[in-house]
């Protein structure tokens, strides 16, 4: 996805968010030949790589308690996806075109057991995501139907073959496609984009067979300064009815400042409401944003951009707050958390995977981190603790 912000608001964040930045930075890089496991994997880690022309491949690993990284048995496995997205049991690829499942065996090797074709000329999944169950599986269409607008698709899951069968689709505006993030009810899912310079917050509604349903509602935009109107990008649920969305200043279609954090919060509905302001909302040092991604504690949240990667801490309905600064200068175009504390990320122009141990006291780069992996596009974890 590239899914897509700025600077401290404090200078005492400023200080704390240094000190931060040089821990993280003090961890050495290693060969992963020299890096032995060292615990019980706490996840497997999966990235999807560019190895040449037409060519792609799926760097695994398992990751122990520390967040040191170990090669799978197997990986790198071959394949010509671009995007992923996994249950407990299964993963699934996408390379445009067609949706490929691969079982998931006990140490994390990868098996393709299936192939779905999903595209069409002209048009294709772009985006594969699942819902809070691993019941169904999503995705972000381009060009569907072949009308130049974008829409999801939703596809139930047999659990016993991972073969998935279509359910229905949703055809929106070209402003549909990203991934969308489910609240904690499993019912709403939420994501945003500013297509030529409209901003647009949406939803969906997941009904009980994974069929989804767009909702009818048009969040407002957090109030802005006179003259300026935000633009959102992408979205991110909490674990309690709360939804994170990177949204950017702009006047008269001219950047006017970082993007910054918003909150909004779902009813009963699936309807949005937020108390975001340009003054309350804490502003992002990471560039233009790709990615943003929730804790599972629902406590932090990571911010990727093409300037580096940032963490704030989400308080609910009450506005996120600065945590860390810049942990990484470089880009990073994805991230993704495990249940254990820690925060991958990918940077396709550095060419590396990136793992820190995130708290909501402390910031640690891992050993062995940064590792490199030839031009990664996708990054997915399967969390096993």
């Amino acid at each position: 996805m590239s899914r897509t912000s700025r600077f401290l608001l404090i200078i005492l964040a400023e200080a704390c968010a240094s000190t931060v930045l040089a821990s993280a930075q003090a961890a050495s890089s290693q060969t992963e030949a020299s890096i032995p496991a060292t615990s019980s994997p706490v996840a497997y880690i999966y990235v999807d790589s560019i190895v040449a022309s037409n060519k792609t491949q799926i760097d695994a690993y398992s990751a122990a308690s520390n967040g040191r990284l170990t090669k799978i048995a197997g990986s790198p496995f071959p394949t010509t996806s671009s995007y992923m997205a996994l249950n407990g049991k299964w993963l699934f690829a996408t390379n445009g075109i067609d949706i490929y499942s691969y079982s998931i065996a006990s140490n994390g090797a990868l098996k393709r057991v299936d192939s779905y074709t999903a595209g069409s000329t002209g048009g294709g999944p772009v985006r594969l995501f699942l819902d809070h169950t691993g019941a169904s599986l999503y995705d972000g269409y381009a060009n569907l139907m072949g009308t130049g607008n974008n829409g999801y698709q939703a596809y139930s899951i047999n659990q016993t073959t991972g073969k998935i069968t279509f359910v229905n689709q949703v055809v929106g505006g070209p402003e549909y496609g990203n991934s969308l993030s489910f609240i904690s009810n499993n019912e709403y899912s939420y994501s945003s984009s500013c297509y030529h310079f409209t901003p647009s917050i949406y939803g969906m509604k997941r009904e009980s067979n994974g069929a989804i349903i767009a909702l009818n509602i048009n969040p407002a935009m957090p109030t802005a300064p006179a003259g300026e109107e935000y633009c959102p990008f992408l979205a991110a649920a909490d674990t309690t009815g709360h939804v994170a969305v990177a949204v950017q200043p702009m006047q008269v279609f001219a950047v006017a400042g970082p993007y910054q954090i918003a909150t909004y919060t779902a009813n009963s509905s699936g309807n949005l409401t937020t108390a975001s302001t340009y003054s309350n909302m804490p502003k992002t040092g990471v560039g233009n944003v790709n990615d943003i991604w929730m804790a599972p504690s629902g406590k932090l949240l990571a911010v990727a951009g093409t300037t580096g990667l940032q963490v704030f801490h989400f308080n609910g309905a009450n506005p996120a707050t600065h945590y860390t600064g810049l942990l990484t200068t470089s880009q990073v175009d994805q991230v993704f958390w495990d249940n254990a504390n820690h925060l991958y990320a990918i940077g396709q122009k550095a060419g590396k995977l990136w793992v820190f141990t995130v708290t909501a006291t402390s910031v640690s780069q891992a050993p062995g981190s940064p590792y490199s992996i030839a031009q990664p596009i996708d990054l997915i974890v399967l969390p096993k603790s």
